[in-house]
């Protein structure tokens, strides 16, 4: 009997082409993103005598490096999808073995699990957290 991985038919080239321009767009983005905060925060020659000035400052700083540690979390995903094209696993769940709908992966190209795999798992957690 074959895995549901099995009767799944290979991404066409031209998904696969789509696919990988949509990651490598996003990722590409994240990386001009990164440079710049590094680029503002390197070059800024800010001197405020004024404490609250300063905390205000540091404080933005701060979010800024927290939404940018989120976003390289986020390129590690990118290539780790890439790499899932590469190797033409890409579209299938880790979890069942089904595919992810093309709807989905449009929305979240990173994803590794299909919508009832990732409701579950959602489900599950949240159960855990009350």
């Amino acid at each position: 009997m074959a895995t549901k991985a099995e009767k799944i038919q290979p991404m066409k080239p031209e998904k696969v082409r789509f696919f990988r321009h949509l990651l490598t767009q996003k990722m590409n983005e994240l990386l001009d993103e990164a440079e710049k905060t590094v680029s503002d925060m390197t070059t800024g020659k800010e001197n405020f005598p004024d404490p609250n000035d300063r905390a205000t400052l540091e404080s933005d700083r701060n979010f800024e490096l927290r939404i940018r540690d989120r976003e390289r979390k986020l390129i590690v995903k990118i290539q780790e999808a890439i790499k899932r094209l590469d190797d033409g696993v890409f579209g299938i769940c880790n979890d069942c073995g089904g595919p992810i709908s093309e709807k989905r992966l449009i929305a979240r190209p990173v994803t590794t699990q299909c919508i009832d795999c990732k409701t579950k798992q959602e489900k599950i957690e949240r159960l855990k957290g009350e």
